[in-house]
């Protein structure tokens, strides 16, 4: 007992200094930011450019009263934004000049992307050349640009200039405001030739008029709290029903009442978490730690529920037997997979620049998903041929509804990944961010829809014996009519076989009897 105990321990401590790693170790998240670490400036045309991050900004709302009117306001800023040029780019230059180059910053609204560069004038510059400055259409060492007729100072756009012989231009802190809804496009970008090799640092923060979360994640917040009072609904009737046969539980519904508790607690604080960065602009990494957590514990503990249904535990066997240590130690692998994934994409800025990082933690987490489907199926389609063998009418029944409804998941699910890659491969630029919530929320409501499902065909109930695990001898009596608590179930059962056995052997000698019985007079008259 002991020896099981030492690696439990050891789990546990491992988990609470991981925790402890992360709370220390991570800095706190604020609003919708894009950071930028000495990033270098890509060549393109003429120009040289970074691209700074996009953002879906709903426009300022501005409410007239009687007394006073309010306005809240969506706004970009930029924060210690600096530019670095090289030190022979610096020495080249004449030191009593005042600016030696200029880097220009460029807000466009992406359906007024074409406005930017040479398009527009039928040419693939991007910067402006002698032969365009000579016709009036720009100036030499800008980019080219072609105001809104319906809004004359968008695209917006900021200079920021070196001066002399520095190697560094900082912009001046400075915020923008948003009088229109829609996908914004930062970019940052430069024409002299000279200041090859520039890198930019420092960040911009983005807010929306209704807070700082951003605007395809606004949505979100209040599907959470709508999945919260869903999973307290489903839990209510679940503990109704839980009380009411209290006395008929088998051990199946405990692991189901977990993940439902599981399900509640990770809606709930992904609803706080959200609405606490949304009110403050300051993620809590304490809320988001634990929402984390719940979340990569509730997926590791559903699928692991949906691979020890499909193996019969509790219905076909008592137990997994030989095989619970390659199930827990499957599940644990995913559990930590998914919790470094999540971790990764929460307790980070709310960035578009998520590197190769995230592909590397996405494979795995894939991968295994991919071999907990082929497990659960494989499961499925043996425990189903062991209860047609055994002739057990009323599992096979409830089983085959399982894999029915299971299957129409796993449809509904190839269908959405195929639907999230067409809307990803047709929504390039993020014009559709008003509805992209939809794609992690679909997935939200289907692991919801399948917990329902098997609620409903594991509820407890006065007779659950039917679904229960019976020795063999039993599972052939007739199921609807046996109770668990029933000390007979056994006897009955050796009796039966007995009286079977014995008809078997009086049916299959009848003509040994007959002879016997025959041998035994004939003896008897010769005495």
């Amino acid at each position: 007992m002991e020896e099981r105990e030492f690696p439990v321990k050891l789990k546990i401590g491992f988990f609470l200094g991981l925790t402890f790693f992360f709370f220390n170790s991570i800095q706190k998240v604020e609003a919708s930011i894009h950071d930028y670490r000495n990033e270098k400036f890509i060549p393109q045309s003429n120009a040289f450019f970074f691209h700074g991050g996009s953002e879906g900004l709903y426009a300022s709302k501005v409410s007239d009263h009687s007394s006073s009117s309010s306005e809240k306001s969506s706004k970009g800023r930029f924060e210690s934004v600096t530019f670095t040029r090289t030190k022979e780019s610096a020495e080249k230059q004449n030191e009593w000049q005042q600016y030696t180059g200029t880097v220009e910053a460029i807000i466009v609204e992406v359906k007024d992307r074409e406005r930017i560069g040479g398009t527009y004038l039928k040419t693939d510059a991007i910067c402006c050349n002698q032969t365009l400055a000579s016709e009036g259409h720009c100036k030499i060492g800008e980019v080219i640009m072609q105001p809104n007729p319906e809004k004359r100072e968008w695209p917006k756009r900021i200079k920021v200039f070196f001066e002399g012989k520095n190697d560094k231009a900082l912009m001046p802190f400075q915020s923008v405001d948003i009088n229109s809804t829609g996908m914004y496009y930062l970019y940052f970008m430069y024409c002299d030739p000279t200041l090859k090799g520039t890198t930019i640092s420092g960040r911009t923060v983005w807010k929306n008029p209704d807070g700082y979360l951003p605007g395809k994640m606004t949505p979100l917040m209040k599907f959470y709290g709508f999945m919260s009072l869903a999973y307290l609904l489903l839990g209510l009737a679940w503990l109704l029903r839980f009380v009411q046969f209290w006395k008929d539980i088998i051990q199946l519904h405990y692991h189901i009442t977990a993940v439902i508790a599981l399900g509640m607690l990770e809606m709930a604080l992904w609803y706080f978490d959200y609405s606490n960065l949304n009110a403050t602009g300051v993620r809590p990494m304490g809320v988001t730690l634990w929402a984390v957590t719940f979340t990569a514990v509730k997926k590791t503990l559903s699928r692991l529920l949906l691979l020890v249904v499909s193996m019969g535990y509790g219905v076909v066997k008592p137990t997994l037997g030989a095989i619970t240590s390659k199930v827990m130690f499957f599940g644990g692998i995913y559990f930590l997979g998914y919790e470094a994934l999540e971790l990764y994409e929460h307790l980070g800025n709310i960035n578009d620049f998520i590197g190769k990082t995230k592909l590397v933690l996405v494979l795995p987490v894939v991968f295994m998903d991919t071999c907990f489907i082929l497990w659960i199926f494989s499961s499925l389609s043996n425990t189903l041929e062991k209860l047609q063998l055994r002739r057990s009418l009323a599992k096979l029944e409830l089983y085959r509804k399982f894999t029915n409804s299971l299957a129409i998941f796993v449809v509904l699910s190839i269908s959405w990944i195929g639907y999230e890659l067409y809307f990803n491969a047709t929504d390039p630029l993020g014009e559709l961010w008003r509805i992209a919530w939809i794609i992690p929320a679909f997935w939200a409501l289907l692991a919801y829809s399948l917990l329902v499902v098997i609620c409903i065909l594991w509820a407890p109930s006065r007779n659950p014996t039917r679904y229960a695990y019976l020795e063999e001898s039993g599972d052939d009596l007739d199921e609807e009519g046996v109770s668990l608590t029933s000390s007979g179930v056994k006897v009955a059962a050796d009796m039966a076989s007995m009286i079977e056995r014995k008809e078997r052997k009086v049916s299959g000698s009848t003509d040994h009897v007959f002879v016997g019985v025959r041998e035994e007079l004939e003896e008897d008259k010769r005495e």
